[in-house]
């Protein structure tokens, strides 16, 4: 029986696995240590478990341990890099390449850069929700010393060519920064083979718990120094303080491996469910799918309806399935999506938008019951709205 409701928001959260929460109950209750308390045995249990967590994020994007840095999540370990390179790096400029389309993690911290002397250059994109390359190259300067932009974006799932943007970096000797938080652990990462410097994740995005992170910092070829901007006790190798969330790590851990052993089949079995759900929504009459077709994470899309506004589509629903008409963390505000906006949608296609972001746990029912819901919803809006009217009797709404 389809229990209520959907959840279809797994781009914002996912549902921490049961496997996960098992992995981490120990670590509340009876290896309680601190991982930083080094005269007895419940520090060394929980030094140990951190560890081992850290070998297994690491293997998951194909780094060593000794370079992930633990951190509250994603957004900490963004400014944790952002910042720190803009300090440790001052003495060879103070100029950052990004994308109008990050997350705001990495917009805001820019723009609070920008504030202490930080020149940013911010790339448009094009339709598909993607940089031109060139201009990218032509961006940077001599005082250039970061590029950031991320893997995939986490309203479109566009996913970024990185290996051609480390090329560049690479030539220009300029550091690359990815925000991979929506890529790691729903299609392979690795940060050798990527060329990636920097790298920000999050557990609550692949299947783990909130409120634990990782900053991957390339330890060679080159290596990457970034000035701390916690202070207090030196941990992660000084680039972190503060007592270690060693039941989250392990659970960040925990969510890591199962990541590595089941996404190919997470991917098989979750495609052709998104593929069913937008192929058939898109034979709603004025619906279109928002960024890249082609270069796409497989568990996402964004589709608009005209003349039907997401706020007002989903009060219709909201009850029944759990969905966005954006990022989580800018739903609270009133203005369209900034993504949508630099792609050069309209204000009120922007508006019409919605955001589905399907998961380990999604069912074939729940995708079924979802077409149903959205089309009845869709069209009985647009039945009684006068504008959709108009435009069905030819007004030129222009």
């Amino acid at each position: 029986m389809l229990q209520l409701p959907v959840y279809l928001d797994n781009n914002a959260t996912t549902p921490c696995d049961p496997r996960v929460v098992a992995a981490m109950l120990p670590y509340f209750t009876e290896t309680f240590g601190n991982a930083a308390s080094r005269s007895h045995p419940f520090g060394w249990a929980a030094e140990e478990a951190v560890d081992y967590a850290r070998e297994q994020v690491a293997r998951l994007i194909g780094a060593e341990p000794k370079e992930m840095v633990f951190t509250s999540g994603a957004t900490e370990a963004v400014n944790l890099a952002l910042k720190g390179v803009y300090e440790m790096y001052a003495g060879k400029g103070n100029h950052i390449i990004t994308a109008l389309t990050e997350h705001k993690a990495v917009l805001d911290t820019c723009r609070h850069l920008e504030k202490m002397g930080a020149r940013i250059t911010w790339l448009p994109v094009n339709a598909e929700g993607l940089i031109d390359l060139q201009e990218l190259e032509a961006a940077i300067t001599p005082q250039t010393i970061l590029i950031s932009l991320m893997y995939a974006n986490n309203e479109t799932g566009v996913i970024y060519p990185v290996q051609a943007i480390s090329e560049i970096a690479r030539k220009h000797d300029v550091l690359f920064m990815s925000d991979a938080t929506q890529a790691v652990g729903k299609v392979p990462v690795d940060v050798n083979n990527d060329g990636i410097d920097l790298l920000t994740l999050s557990a609550h995005k692949l299947y783990g718990p909130k409120g634990a992170g990782a900053l991957y910092v390339r330890r060679r070829s080159p290596r990457v120094r970034l000035t701390a901007q916690i202070d207090g006790g030196g941990h992660e190798r000084g680039m972190r303080s503060g007592t270690l969330n060693v039941p989250g790590i392990v659970g960040l851990g925990k969510a890591a491996e199962l990541c590595m052993e089941e996404m190919t089949t997470d991917t098989a079995r979750i495609l052709p469910l998104r593929n069913q759900l937008e192929q058939a929504l898109l034979e709603l009459e004025l619906s279109f799918l928002n960024g890249s077709r082609q270069h796409r994470l497989p568990h996402t899309c964004n589709l608009s309806f005209k003349y039907v506004e997401s706020e007002a589509l989903m009060m219709g629903f909201n009850k029944k399935i759990a969905l966005s008409s954006g990022s989580a963390c800018t739903s609270a505000s009133l203005e369209p999506s900034h993504v949508l906006k630099a792609m050069g949608l309209s204000d009120e296609l922007a508006y019409a938008s919605l955001r589905f972001g399907l998961g380990r746990f999604t069912t074939a029912g729940q995708i079924a019951f979802t077409i149903r819901t959205i089309t009845e919803a869709v069209t009985q809006l647009r039945n009684t709205s006068p504008i959709w009217e108009m435009y069905k009797d030819g007004v030129d709404l222009g």
